[in-house]
């Protein structure tokens, strides 16, 4: 018995750190959710589950089970987004801005770009006449296509790059990474609406409490969960989306080793949640977040001014705003990339930065606030990202085909021998 819990730990733990295989699970029940909620009998079940009401009492938390899997359970998804980012600012890619330069401006370049497509599309069709253009909620769609899913796009990375140099697969962990922390700041500084201002001092006094607690020699851990829960309660109340109080948990937790420790809090802490945001909390989400209903769903759907919007922004936006952004990079303001790389190099990673799906689907249901809307972004950005993928592989496939002699050659390295996962 003890053998079989320990392969299976060991089993979830290679799920979990690999990107190929955790991206294939989210992928899996993102599916799952899609034919279950378009299947006679269970979709009707399905959809009695996500809008159950369930409320916490003594408050105004009152959520439908759907809902919690988006502000509750992806929470744990953002705590570890916040660990991973603490780590990368102190000892990580980020602590070094000269290496990281060009990632970040590539990661300000890809979610600026995006909008703009978006935004002439509806332009362009609100001048077509198309009445559905016309819709006040429209334009809200614009931050939707801003966001790259971490996960899929290095599972499509690592999938078809065999033979690339591994400083592309780190170049677009840090552009992912970077775009995280921007996509948090959207939604923080955009889709919120601001209560009362005393939630805010309570936040403060929680997260200072928190600041001292993890750097105890003895963390106590009952009293974590307590204070976990409250900063979460305090951020829905204050109008704050509630995700972001695990950013704020994983950016208070020290990066570096204290009381003589093997690693750092950040690191350790941050492995040990891994595998459950990425094989409890992201499929649940993605489960919930594509059971969309098609019976609605016509020809004209696909031709309406969110799904067109939203798709070429991701197919176009993203790789243009990232390329684009790079060349800026390095041919005006004089930056240099890792590893010998060239721009024209990047293409296939930057076609992958068009999968956007976790913090996208977050972004959709904030942006809208009708189901039919908050659906049809939905199915935008599955269109969009599998359209996406679909690019990226055979770019990625095309360049591992005719690896540059550079690669191969470079001094000290071995690129194609790099680890893949």
């Amino acid at each position: 018995m003890r053998i079989s819990l320990k392969r299976f730990r060991h089993g979830a733990y290679h799920l979990a750190f690999s990107d190929r295989d955790s991206g294939l699970v989210m992928l899996v029940f993102a599916f799952l959710g899609l034919i279950c909620a378009n299947l006679p009998v269970i979709g009707k079940w399905c959809e009695g589950v996500r809008d159950f009401p369930l409320r916490i009492p003594l408050t105004n938390i009152n959520l439908s089970v759907g809902d919690w899997m988006q502000d509750g359970v992806l929470t744990l998804f953002f705590l570890c987004v916040g660990l991973g980012l603490k780590q990368e600012l102190v000892t990580g890619s980020l602590s070094r801005p000269k290496r990281a330069a060009v990632p970040v401006i590539a990661a300000v370049g890809g979610m600026a770009v995006p909008p703009v497509i978006y935004l002439s599309v509806v332009t362009i069709m609100r001048m077509g006449g198309d009445p559905l253009a016309f819709r006040p909620q429209i334009m809200n769609g614009w931050a939707v296509p801003t966001a790259t899913d971490i996960a899929f796009s290095l599972s499509v990375l690592s999938l078809f790059s065999k033979g690339l140099p591994r400083e592309i697969h780190s170049f677009l962990l840090t552009l992912a990474t970077v775009d995280d922390l921007l996509g948090i700041l959207l939604i923080a500084f955009v889709f919120t609406s601001v209560n009362a201002w005393y939630w805010f001092v309570l936040m403060g006094l929680c997260a200072l409490v928190w600041a001292w607690m993890c750097r105890l020699k003895k963390v106590p851990w009952l009293l974590v969960v307590v204070l976990g829960i409250l900063l979460w309660t305090m951020t829905f109340e204050a109008g704050i989306h509630p995700t972001l109080s695990g950013v704020v948990f994983g950016l208070l937790v020290p990066a570096r080793k204290i009381h003589g420790e093997p690693s750092s809090r950040a690191r350790r802490w941050n492995h040990r949640l891994q595998p459950w945001s990425a094989l409890v909390a992201l499929p649940l989400f993605a489960f919930c977040a594509t059971a969309i209903s098609l019976k609605g769903f016509t020809s004209r759907t696909l031709i309406s001014p969110v799904v067109v919007g939203i798709c070429l922004a991701l197919i176009i936006g993203k790789p243009l705003g990232v390329m684009l952004a790079s060349w800026i990079s390095v041919h005006i303001f004089g930056l240099e990339l890792a590893g010998g790389l060239k721009i024209r190099d990047l293409i296939g990673m930057a076609c992958a930065c068009g999968i956007g799906f976790t913090v996208s689907f977050l972004i959709a249901a904030l942006a809208f606030h009708d189901s039919v809307h908050i659906a049809d972004a939905r199915f935008a950005v599955l269109l969009g990202s599998f359209l996406s993928a679909c690019v990226a592989a055979v770019v990625l496939r095309i360049q591992s085909l005719h690896p540059r002699a550079r690669w191969v050659t470079a001094p000290g390295k071995n690129h194609a021998s790099a680890d893949r996962q």
